[in-house]
């Protein structure tokens, strides 16, 4: 039974929900890149379908628009997956299980890939419709920007001739963005001796953190719990005599970590040394992080069972030092746009494999210069303690355009919709702007959405009215553009 019927604009929520029934995490979007392909098909639409599973569907302009310039709408497949520890769907193989409660749309126990399944199915929605007045359009739907923009940096753009691009990735109604910070994921991998080594195995748990998106959230000051777990080692290291047997924590490089954990074992005569540091840190992180994170939480629980194996001592202390030492959230912000972060770090994601220990952070940065400064010294420090490095989806900047047709547009039918002039913004996050931009010279380009709430985190939620708003904003944009 559908969730979202009765709920307008139909058409689009109808194409939401179908699109939440399909997995489509970052990496596993196969099934919904043919979904797409098979709504092309059976409206005789032309289609183009990459190996990589990026989309391009076009369709002439509606009459009178038939000789228009064409547009191109944007917006990215794959969703953030995370979900709480009692919600048991498998993302590799279930859809999302939507509520509706006062006209707000959530997923129970997941995230909700509002980010950006409510772009395919504006898209969709438009693609569908004989009534909607509009240019030619080009719908590009891409893969993987959740993971580093990899579709947007492998598709072909060569077939668009497009030069006018809606990218609906934006979560605040209201604003249009119009220039975004480059980025990279950086991953250092620690090689670890191991050796046998007897006590009692326990874990060392941080919870309760707030999370949220590494390019919207890293200026509030929340607590990242991989950065924590790297403290909360450190400070035991001069108290306690415990050999480190595994860290853990985060799920994606651009998600701000909930939770994280260290295996370590420990004397059975030292435990109640260990407990009583670990509740004392927790007491100076609640002190600490009050105003931002008021639920943090760390504790220490025992292991069931134990390999008798843990790192040597030296493995340890590089371990330790390259989380206590790596930097970690904002690193600088704009001389020339107030309150916009410049250049960040989010250590996103902490693994061990066997005798493994990786790191993926999420760089980000306005300026291509502090962006490439930030990446060396990640490679500096991981040098040091005998680490490896390796840089993927790396992209770039997306500049202010000064003189801009698009915005000026956007601009007049907003302030004719609404009596306020919208909020112009350049945002730390990015979007696939950017690369779009250095591939089709002369694009025109903004980035606008509805109200979407705590994306990548699983209290993301999405407002019906706003859905609408948005979508009645985008018929009058579309029927401008003539």
């Amino acid at each position: 039974m559908s969730v979202l019927a009765g709920l307008e604009p139909q058409s689009v929520f109808k194409y939401f929900e179908e699109i939440c029934g399909i997995p489509h995490g970052s990496s596993n979007t196969k099934q919904i890149s043919d979904y797409l392909v098979k709504f092309a098909k059976e409206r005789g639409l032309r289609y183009i379908q990459d190996e990589k599973n990026n989309v391009i569907i076009f369709k002439d302009g509606s009459r009178g628009y038939e000789k228009s310039k064409p547009v191109i709408i944007q917006g990215h497949i794959d969703m953030v997956c995370e979900k709480e520890k009692d919600c048991d769907i498998d993302f590799e193989k279930e859809g999302l299980r939507l509520q509706c409660i006062d006209g707000v749309i959530s997923a129970k126990g997941t995230t909700l890939g509002g980010d950006d399944g409510i772009a395919v199915a504006y898209a969709m929605a438009i693609l569908d419709s004989d009534t909607i007045k509009h240019p030619p359009i080009e719908a590009v739907f891409t893969v993987d920007e959740e993971i580093g923009m990899l579709g947007a940096e492998y598709i072909d753009c060569s077939p668009l001739q497009g030069r006018l691009m809606l990218n609906i990735d934006s979560e605040d109604e209201g604003e249009l963005l119009v220039s975004c910070a480059g980025g990279a994921t950086v991953k250092c991998v620690y090689e670890c001796k191991m050796e046998k080594r007897e006590g009692t195995a326990v874990k060392i748990c941080v919870s309760g953190l707030c999370g949220g998106h590494s390019g919207v959230e890293i200026d509030k000051g929340r607590a990242n719990a991989c950065q924590i777990i790297g403290r909360v080692l450190y400070e035991l290291d001069g108290k306690t005599d415990y050999a480190l047997k595994a860290v853990n924590g985060g799920m994606k490089d651009n998600a701000i970590p909930r939770e994280a954990e260290a295996e370590i074992v420990i004397s059975e005569a030292d435990m109640a040394k260990l407990e009583a540091c670990v509740a004392d840190i927790n007491n100076i992180l609640s002190h600490e992080y009050s105003e931002t994170d008021g639920n943090i939480h760390l504790y220490v629980e025992k292991e069931t069972s134990y390999d008798n194996m843990a790192m040597e001592n030296e493995s340890k202390r590089r371990v330790i030092a390259a989380l206590f030492n790596m930097p970690c959230g904002v690193q600088k912000m704009s001389r020339e746009i107030e309150g916009l972060v410049e250049t960040s770090l989010n250590i996103g994601i902490l693994r061990t494999t066997g005798k493994t220990v990786s790191v993926v952070t999420s760089v980000r940065s306005s300026v291509g210069s502090e962006k490439t400064e930030l990446i060396e010294k990640i490679e500096s420090l991981a040098g040091v303690l005998g680490g490896s490095v390796s840089v993927s989806g790396n992209y770039p900047a997306w500049e202010y355009k000064k003189d801009s047709y698009l915005r000026e547009v956007m601009t007049d039918i907003y302030m004719k919709m609404t009596g306020k002039s919208p909020k112009i913004e350049a945002i730390h996050a990015g979007v696939e702007c950017g690369i779009f931009a250095g591939k089709l010279p002369g694009l025109d380009c903004v980035s606008f959405g509805p109200d979407i709430f705590d994306i990548h985190t699983t209290a993301e939620r999405m407002k019906a009215d706003s859905v609408l708003r948005i979508w009645n904003y985008i018929l009058k944009v579309l029927e401008a553009l003539v």
